[in-house]
């Protein structure tokens, strides 16, 4: 059975990611931090029949106690993106946020595996890599992005035009990183063979890649992709808690590579080139990344090429700009 804390509990995505978590039955402590509301949001779901003890943690003094001794730290924290906001534009704000429940996750749970959902991913994770190494506690294998969004993103926009599809049972592996065009849907090798023409494709990987924009249209600057976020969250945090009772269970995810450097040359070779960070696929084990899912290369496309190279400059920039914020601090 399984510790949790999800931090940042009382926002658009920790409520709903809270709510899930309090549905899933090998949860025993679901702990909830937040700076505010967290109360009343602990209080709601505790009265759901399930076995889970839940506690609420308010403010930076209990901060400590809400991450001490937990499996799992799931980090929703954040302001959401607005109209016209880039996931750039988030950074200033949310760095500092990411860097502070970083560092009380390696005080008082250093063994704890860390799921990053706080944007832009493509730097907060590298913040959280930085933070743990200064503490002294950092494993490549315990640290993840979650990126999963992106995926069922890719299974549900290619039921949209392919209705003959099962969105629940089709996987669209999506490597490079969690924003636009580091977003990277290998839609070659699908779990299910896809025709697409030229324009479909095209027009398919970019709503795959700015679906979140979407969102933020549709709420008309009152939120961005919360419930859809919340619901990819409790996917992954489900698959690193069947991971973590001995099951051998395959995720996408935001990894630092060298949680396995010998499965990592693939992806290298494909366009990753030395980056430290790039989403791939990876099967979870009892200590977080068992090894990184090796892809069936002879059927990637030059388009899917190309949009890899693309996608590793972008990322060169965010991942300097996560290690840069902790080294300016």
């Amino acid at each position: 059975m399984v510790s949790v804390a999800i931090l940042g509990a009382a926002g658009g995505i920790g409520q709903p990611l809270s709510l899930l978590m309090k549905l899933n039955t090998s949860i025993t402590k679901l702990n909830l931090y937040d700076i505010v509301n967290v109360p009343g949001v602990a209080a709601d779901i505790s009265h759901i029949a399930t076995n889970a003890e839940v506690k609420a943690f308010l403010g930076p003094t209990q901060l400590a106690d809400a991450v001490t001794n937990v499996d799992l730290a799931i980090i929703p924290a954040g302001v959401p993106r607005k109209p016209g906001m880039t996931r750039d534009d988030l950074f200033k704000i949310n760095a500092g946020i990411v860097k502070s429940l970083v560092e009380a996750i390696a005080e008082n749970s250093p063994k704890a595996i860390i799921a990053i959902i706080s944007n832009p991913v493509n730097s907060t994770v590298p913040i959280a890599a930085e933070i743990l190494k200064a503490k002294g506690v950092y494993d490549p294998k315990r640290l993840f992005g979650v990126t999963t969004l992106d995926v069922v993103r890719a299974s549900r926009f290619v039921r949209d035009i392919r209705p003959e599809l099962d969105a629940t049972t089709l996987r669209v592996p999506v490597v490079g990183g969690h924003s636009g065009n580091t977003i990277v849907p290998l839609l070659s090798i699908a779990s299910s063979p896809i025709e697409l023409s030229t324009e479909e494709r095209d027009a398919l990987t970019h709503r795959i890649q700015f679906g979140g924009d979407e969102v933020v249209k549709a709420k008309d600057g009152a939120g961005s992709a919360t419930l859809s976020m919340a619901y990819a969250g409790a996917r992954f945090a489900d698959s690193i808690i069947r991971a973590l009772g001995g099951e051998s269970v395959v995720e996408p995810t935001f990894i630092p590579l060298a949680a396995d450097p010998e499965g990592a040359k693939q992806i290298r070779e494909l366009g990753a080139g030395d980056l430290e960070f790039f989403a791939v696929t990876v099967e979870l084990g009892k200590e977080g990344v068992k090894s990184i899912v090796q892809l069936p290369t002879s059927n990637l496309t030059g388009f899917e090429l190309k949009a890899i190279a693309v996608a590793a400059e972008a990322l060169t920039t965010n991942i300097s700009t996560g290690v840069n914020f902790v080294k300016n601090v």
